[in-house]
């Protein structure tokens, strides 16, 4: 029995993968997209969007990316979930082996996105889900009436800590600077807050707790050896992400911090493989860059099609 070969294989369901399987669909390129968890990636814990065009007011992550979802769904977008192991190249088409078993294309994109950084300090990984968590969004209401911590600078922290605000009896957004990175509007709002305090120029280097969860931080002074503990009941690490592409990191050429290289036009090293999104190396990460990219993405994999392959 032949195997079926997909005209295109999107990895990941976020905004980029998402816009490349409309283009692709859309242009009667059969298209499978392959998701790990759920469709919609990282925005689907984002309380409110409020830079992507069209929405006055901003709007739901979850309702811009089911949004997403209908349309591409409209053009006959394929999806199936599973855990990418391997891609590996045939010339004329590649095989991504998911789950222990293959899928062949004549073309990839991937669009794995990224995921939360971790601090690495003695407590964090031993507390995870008991009080440690990566998602205000996600775990925020599990905290009412009692103090959490929010460790970061830039516009996540500050949008986390002001949705935690709505939850905790107090919340201390840490950062190890002496000024946020956020951007101005978002700090306003912080610092209009009267629940949220930020501890400037201090790391944590331990949490603490027991089997009932977190119930301390252990913090230091930056560039000094003093040390102080702050009592809380939950801790949201917002440091930055790292690029879901360790798998592909003996296939393809990426940065030293593992992103993916791709020319302007979202070529890898691979021919017939294409990145877009927040798992390529680029200035912004934010979801219009990554819609941008699908679509880049999606109409290279279409001429790739056309002009290498004669399809």
């Amino acid at each position: 029995m032949t195997q079926t070969i997909y005209d295109v294989l999107i990895i990941g369901g976020g905004p980029a993968g998402l816009t490349a399987g409309l283009y692709t669909s859309r242009a009667k390129l059969r298209t499978l997209m392959i998701e790990r968890m759920i469709l919609g990636g990282q925005v689907m814990t984002t309380t409110k969007v409020e830079n992507y065009p069209g929405f006055p007011g901003g709007i739901d992550g979850p309702d811009l990316m089911m949004r997403f979802q209908d349309h591409c769904q409209e053009f006959g977008l394929e999806v199936t979930y599973g855990e990418v192991e391997n891609l590996i190249d045939r010339g004329d088409h590649k095989a991504l082996v998911v789950d222990g078993e293959e899928i062949l294309a004549r073309t990839v994109i991937i669009t794995t996105g990224a995921e939360p950084r971790k601090l690495e300090v003695p407590g964090e990984q031993e507390l995870v889900g008991r009080g440690v968590s990566y998602c205000a969004t996600c775990d925020g209401a599990f905290f009412k009436e009692v103090p959490v911590a929010i460790v970061g600078g830039g516009d996540t922290a500050a949008e986390e800590a002001m949705f935690l605000a709505r939850f905790a009896s107090k919340v201390y957004l840490i950062h190890r600077r002496d000024q946020l990175r956020a951007t101005k509007l978002l700090q306003e709002r912080l610092f209009a807050s009267e629940k949220i305090e930020v501890l400037w120029n201090r790391e944590v280097v331990r949490v603490e707790g027991d089997a009932r969860g977190v119930h301390a931080l252990e913090l230091r002074e930056a560039g000094t050896d003093k040390k102080e503990a702050l009592a809380v009941e939950g801790v949201f690490m917002a440091i930055g992400v790292v690029p879901k592409a360790h798998f592909l990191a003996e296939i393809l050429d990426l940065t030293e911090e593992g992103y993916i290289l791709t020319d302007a036009e979202c070529r890898t090293s691979m021919p017939g493989v294409f990145a877009a999104g927040d798992v390529r190396k680029k200035i912004l990460k934010q979801i219009a860059t990554a819609v941008g990219d699908g679509a880049v993405a999606g109409i290279m994999a279409e001429k790739y099609l056309v002009e290498e392959l004669g399809q």
